[in-house]
Formats: structure tokens, C-alpha cells, sequence
């Protein structure tokens, strides 16, 4: 039976019980996996066009991932060929001063998407219930205060007409161990490796944690987790694309009308 990666109905996120070379939604080879997932990219495309013409849905996309997790590389393969006028990649780094004098949402309601489009978060305000955690940069009688407040705030997205859908990319230790072997071997990824990246991991079992609270609190009818297995980008791929097709989908969604008597306009048009 297939894993179930969604997080909800009675399925507790367990970090030591969940496989991350997991590949049990597809039975097939890597090959046509991947030819699975060009013809669900293609969906992908024209769903999102429908989106933006029909302007009447916004969606959510948030990726969490430890580093080397591969969230760009889910962004650049998914989304490649989408229409970039409604598509937008809010990326949330270290605060800065300005967004540090406001509360810690402040920054993250202005990156949402507007009627129509897609925006996905490469991190997102769940950096104030995991790095800032982890890291104790405030005191843990804030941060346990922040699940609430973050589901709130995900259901008020949801009332407003947003579709939310939250993905952890699950990768082990040994495969961050490797792709940042990879950056440093490698020239044209070289750009890519931080030496704190190596500090980091001695913080592990602190994000596992951190990370299982954070999904088993905060993942709801209206905003759910997917824990997606991601030691193989091709599965990684495959699964997500699954979800937002199988999302888009079930929004309905329908072209505008057309001007009153469109078909009239072809003869002035032939004639002018």
C-alpha cells in the first residue's frame, strides 16, 4: 500500500519512522517515472494558466527543508515552463532590521499570493518555529506560542479564498552528507556550499524535532503537510507534481466568458 505523506487524520508525523528513500506511489522504473511527471508538469502548466485567467483562486505553496534539501532544485524542475506572470518564488532569509521592528508575520502576509496566482515559499514563517527554536533566539514560552498563531493565520488565508499546501522535503543524513560532498567536488556547484552548512548538522536531532512538532501542530484540513520522501529527486518530483495537479484539479475552475458576440469580431478583424 502506498505511503500516505499527507499529515492528518489520525497519521502522526514520526521523523525515525518515515523513509526518505520511501518510492512506493510509483511502481515503475525511474524512466518512466519521469515520463509520469513531464505529462503532470504539462497539466501543471495549463492549470496554472487557467488559474490566472479565471482569477478567482490563489495558491500557497510553502517548502521546508534541511539544507541541501532541494528546494530550488524543486522549483526549477516543477515550475519550469509556468507562466511567470503569475507565478512569484518568495525566498525569507535572516530578518532585517525593518522586518525585526514588526511582528514575524509582518513579512511573510506580504509575500502571499494575489487572486490568480501561484507563490511559492522557499522557507517561510516556519524559520520562527524551527531555526529561531533550535538556534534559542527568543525564549521557548514565544516560540510555543507561534503553532497557534501560525495556524490562525493559515486559516484566515484559507477563509480568504488561498489554497495552502505545505511540503517537508525529507532527506537523511547521509544524503545532505552527499550533496554537500557534491558542492565541494563539484566546480559548477561550488558557489553553492556554505561552511556553516557543516555546523549545522551537528544541530540534526534538534531540526528533526523541531521539524515533527512543527508539521503534527500545524497541519489541518485547510493547510496540510505533505513529508515528502527525497533522497530521489526524480520521486520528489513525481509526488509533488501529483499533488498540485490532483489540487488544481479539484479547484473546478473554468475559462471567463468571452466578450458578447466574439464571433462577429473575426470579420471586422479579416477586413481591417
Amino acid at each position: 500500500m502506498p505511503k500516505a505523506y499527507k499529515i492528518g487524520n489520525n497519521h502522526e508525523f514520526k521523523v525515525n519512522e518515515f523513509d526518505p528513500d520511501d518510492t512506493s506511489w510509483w511502481k515503475g522504473d525511474k524512466s518512466s517515472a519521469k515520463d509520469e511527471t513531464k505529462e503532470l508538469k504539462g497539466k501543471l502548466i495549463d492549470l496554472q494558466q487557467l488559474l490566472w485567467a479565471e482569477k478567482k483562486h490563489r495558491l500557497l505553496i510553502v517548502l521546508q527543508a534541511m539544507d541541501a534539501g532541494g528546494k530550488d532544485g524543486t522549483i526549477r524542475s516543477i515550475f519550469e515552463g509556468v507562466n511567470p506572470q503569475g507565478v512569484k518564488v518568495a525566498n525569507f532569509r535572516t530578518p532585517t532590521e525593518v522586518e525585526l521592528a514588526h511582528d514575524y508575520l509582518w513579512r511573510v502576509h506580504q509575500k502571499t499570493p494575489e487572486t490568480g496566482e501561484i507563490v511559492i515559499f522557499n522557507r517561510s514563517h516556519y524559520e520562527d518555529v524551527l531555526v529561531v527554536r533550535v538556534k534559542s533566539l527568543v525564549p521557548k514560552k514565544v516560540w510555543e506560542k507561534r503553532y497557534q498563531q501560525i495556524v490562525d493565520f493559515e486559516r484566515m488565508l484559507s477563509d480568504e479564498g488561498t489554497t495552502v499546501l505545505k511540503f517537508f522535503l525529507h532527506i537523511s543524513k547521509d544524503e545532505q552528507k552527499a550533496r554537500f560532498m557534491e558542492r565541494i567536488e563539484k566546480e559548477h556547484k561550488q558557489w553553492k556550499f556554505n561552511p556553516n552548512d557543516i555546523t549545522e548538522r551537528q544541530y540534526w536531532d534538534d531540526y528533526m524535532s523541531a521539524f515533527e512538532d512543527a508539521i503534527n501542530k500545524t497541519s489541518t484540513s485547510f493547510a496540510p503537510w505533505y513529508v515528502i520522501p527525497a533522497n530521489r529527486n526524480w520521486y520528489r518530483d513525481y509526488v509533488i507534481s501529483k499533488v498540485l495537479v490532483d489540487c488544481l484539479e479539484g479547484l473546478k475552475m473554468k475559462y471567463p466568458p468571452p466578450v458578447e458576440n466574439i464571433e462577429s469580431y473575426k470579420e471586422n478583424l479579416e477586413k481591417s
